[in-house]
């Protein structure tokens, strides 16, 4: 299976390495929460940085605007900033491409909303995540966990992707209650994508 996370800038230094073995924690990925542990909430039409961290590194970082904050669910929006075009064989990710990002504090994965230059719906792109945190600088910081889900615009496409690079990773033995929670997870979205679950997941919350 060829590589399918869609990555929209180059790669960072490494930054401190982060633990990928504990449950969901702020410290996991060397994010620093607000006083006395409360999350950190982000303003809207602020600009964050995103950084997305896997096995203890940061891979990528790039900037976003605020859409929303909650307190449970972070909504940001970021361009898809290579300037080539990458094909996955079942979506091109082009320039000029928009990311609508949701990400949540208590939700083990990510959906990514991807519409082209003119609006157009692509589809979403899933991230299987331990639950976000903000940091005390502002920034959003996810740990990857491998598992992937797309489900195109229309629906009629929805696949599960990297389960071999998972079983591979060797998280099952590191931390079985993360593995079964990515697992889960996967299965979670999977549901929700083949019927009509991405309306109320991604609603606005009263």
């Amino acid at each position: 299976m060829p590589e399918s996370r869609p990555y929209r800038s180059q790669p960072q230094s490494p930054s401190s390495p982060a633990s990928p073995t504990s449950p969901a924690s702020p410290d996991e990925s060397g994010a620093r929460p607000g006083p006395g542990g409360a999350p950190v909430l982000l303003s809207p039409g602020a600009v964050t940085s995103v950084r997305l961290v896997k096995a203890g590194r940061e891979k990528v970082r790039y900037d976003a605007r605020v859409l929303g904050d909650d307190g449970v669910r972070v909504t940001v929006e970021a361009p898809w900033s290579l300037p080539t075009t990458r094909d996955f064989g079942f979506v091109r990710f082009e320039p000029g491409d928009v990311f609508t990002e949701h990400y949540w504090r208590d939700r083990w994965y990510a959906v990514k909303e991807v519409r082209d230059a003119h609006g157009g719906l692509k589809g979403w792109y899933c991230d299987i995540t331990r639950p976000v945190v903000a940091t005390a600088d502002g920034a959003l910081v996810s740990e990857d966990l491998d598992l992937d889900l797309w489900r195109s615009a229309d629906g009629s496409d929805v696949r599960r992707l990297d389960e071999d690079e998972f079983a591979a990773g060797g998280l099952a033995e590191r931390d079985p209650l993360a593995a079964a929670r990515a697992a889960g997870a996967l299965d979670e979205l999977e549901a929700l994508a083949r019927g009509d679950g991405f309306t109320a997941l991604l609603a606005p919350r009263r």
